[in-house]
């Protein structure tokens, strides 16, 4: 179903949003990719999608903080494809310290790339969802969307905050084949995550496998990490006919750590 249509996805040059653009790109869906890194890793990994799965990919270094740049990575990818039918917001940063010592600086980051970047490129890319009369917005929010931990105050309100966005575009498109849902998922494998267990190890003097036990089982019951390539075949399933009823949904990927 997703063949030819054409998705954003944004921070998607590695981790969470590679792993949703790849399998879109495996439905057969064109991709505009989004993020900082390497140019020439970048484009090898245009190159690498276009031959594997016989799609068109795009590329744009819009920075998430910056709003015009925003609409015209939307602008571009209806320019370059001739639409946006899928719009995946992913990218996002994360900074802790208590909410007394939390410096405003990471506070306006925060809120702007987590939550108010969502916003501009909805905002952009919905006239052109309506008039076609077919759409899917997907929000990557958090568990923090739904529950709190300390010294995440930026984060953890910039996520609630999408989840209230993503009910507000879901009601008011919901009459349409329009939907808009959140997918709120716990600790993720991702080379970040990765990094952090190093530094536990490290600093704590133990091995890499029981820094990641013990990260997990702060949060999370199963004890296990959701897959970034799981969440990518929630995007797919929330694209195809299956997925049309759902809108306005928060739904956990979270191994259970909601469920406390």
């Amino acid at each position: 179903m997703l063949k030819d249509k054409v998705a954003i996805v944004t921070g998607s040059t590695s981790g969470i949003g590679l792993a949703i653009a790849r399998e879109l790109a495996q439905e057969g869906c064109h991709v505009m990719l989004n993020g900082f890194g390497d140019a020439t890793e970048i484009e090898e990994l245009g190159h690498e999608f276009q031959s594997k799965f016989g799609i068109k990919v795009g590329y744009s270094p819009a920075d998430m903080a910056k709003p015009d740049q925003i609409r015209e990575m939307v602008h571009q990818t209806e320019k370059m494809f001739g639409s946006v039918d899928v719009l995946v917001n992913n990218a996002g940063i994360q900074f802790t310290a208590p909410t007394e010592n939390f410096p405003a600086e990471k506070w306006e980051a925060i809120l702007s790339i987590n939550l108010s970047a969502a916003f501009y490129a909805i905002q952009t890319a919905l006239p052109g969802i309506q008039k076609r009369g077919w759409g899917r917005i997907i929000n990557i929010a958090s568990a923090h969307g739904l529950v709190a931990s300390v010294h995440k105050p930026a984060y953890v309100a910039a996520k609630h905050g999408l989840v209230g966005l993503t009910k507000v575009v879901a009601l008011e498109n919901a009459q349409t084949d329009v939907t808009c849902n959140a997918l709120c998922p716990g600790w993720v494998h991702t080379p970040l995550v990765q990094r952090q267990i190093d530094d536990r190890a490290a600093l704590e003097g133990i091995s890499v496998e029981m820094a990641t036990r013990e990260l997990l089982s702060e949060k999370q019951p199963s004890l296990r990490f959701v897959q970034p390539d799981h969440l990518g075949k929630m995007v797919v399933f929330l694209c195809s006919d299956a997925g049309s009823s759902i809108t306005g949904a928060s739904l956990s990927m979270d191994g259970g750590w909601t469920a406390q």
